[in-house]
C-alpha cells in the first residue's frame, strides 16, 4: 500500500478571523476526524498540499498526516474527505481529512481504467460506458488503485457487468451485480425526417386565395 505523506501543524483558535490570518501566511486550515475520536484542528502549507494533489495518487491516495503540536509529532493515516475551494480564485481554502485504521475495512470508490479495444468496434461498433468507477469495501492494506478491465474480447452486442468482475480475495464489490460498465453497440444512422404535422399547418398559397376571392366578387356583380 502506498502512502504519501503531508506535515502539518495543530492549530490554536479557530473562526474566519483565524482562518484568514493563516491563508495570508500561506498555509489553510484543515481538520482530521474519525470513527469514535475528537476532531483535530490542523494548519497546513498550501505549497506542500497542492504538490500533493498533483501527484498520480493525488486526491485519492491514502496521506500520512506527521502533525507537529506542543512538543511532540504524531502520525495519523487518513484519506481526503473534502476540499473546498474559492468559487473566484478556485484557490484551496479548507481541506477535511478522515482518520483511518488498519484493521477497519473502507469503502471507497476505486476508478475503472479499460484496457483493449474491443473486436466490436473494429466491426463498426461503438462503446458505451455506463461506470467509471466501483465502490469497493475492504482493509486498507488491500485497496486496489484502480480497477483493470480487459474489454478486447467484447463484441457488438456484448455488455459487462459488475457480476462479471473478479477482485482479489477479501474486496468486495458493493454495486449491484446487475449494474452495466460498458457495453459495445452498433452505430445507427439518424435520419431526419419532416414531421407530418407541419405540412397539414403549411399555409395555403397566396394566389389560390385571391382567385377565390376575384371569382367569388365577379358572380355578386352578375347577380
Amino acid at each position: 500500500m502506498e502512502v504519501l505523506e503531508l506535515k502539518a501543524q495543530v492549530r490554536k483558535g479557530s473562526g474566519k478571523g483565524v482562518s484568514r490570518k493563516l491563508r495570508a501566511s500561506g498555509s489553510i486550515p484543515a481538520v482530521l476526524y474519525g470513527s469514535g475520536s475528537d476532531s483535530t484542528s490542523l494548519s497546513i502549507r498550501s505549497v506542500d498540499f497542492v504538490d500533493l494533489l498533483r501527484t498520480e495518487k493525488g486526491e485519492a491516495g491514502f496521506i500520512k498526516l506527521i502533525i507537529q503540536g506542543e512538543g511532540k509529532s504524531l502520525e495519523k493515516l487518513s484519506l481526503i474527505k473534502e476540499l473546498q475551494t474559492n468559487p473566484v480564485t478556485h484557490t484551496l481554502i479548507h481541506a477535511d481529512f478522515y482518520e483511518i485504521r488498519m484493521d477497519h475495512k473502507l469503502t471507497v470508490d476505486v476508478p475503472i481504467h479499460l484496457i483493449g479495444q474491443p473486436i466490436g468496434v473494429e466491426m463498426g461498433g461503438e462503446i458505451h460506458q455506463f461506470k467509471r468507477d466501483l465502490k469497493v469495501s475492504c482493509l486498507p492494506s488491500a485497496m486496489p488503485k484502480f480497477v483493470e478491465l480487459d474489454i478486447s474480447g467484447l463484441d457488438i452486442g456484448n455488455t459487462l457487468r459488475v457480476t462479471d468482475v473478479k477482485l482479489a480475495e477479501g474486496v468486495d464489490i458493493l454495486d449491484s451485480d446487475d449494474a452495466q460498465i460498458i457495453s459495445v453497440v452498433a452505430k445507427r444512422a439518424i435520419e431526419e425526417e419532416k414531421p407530418a404535422e407541419e405540412a397539414e399547418a403549411a399555409p395555403a398559397e397566396p394566389e389560390v386565395i385571391t382567385e377565390k376571392k376575384e371569382k367569388a366578387a365577379k358572380e355578386k356583380e352578375e347577380e
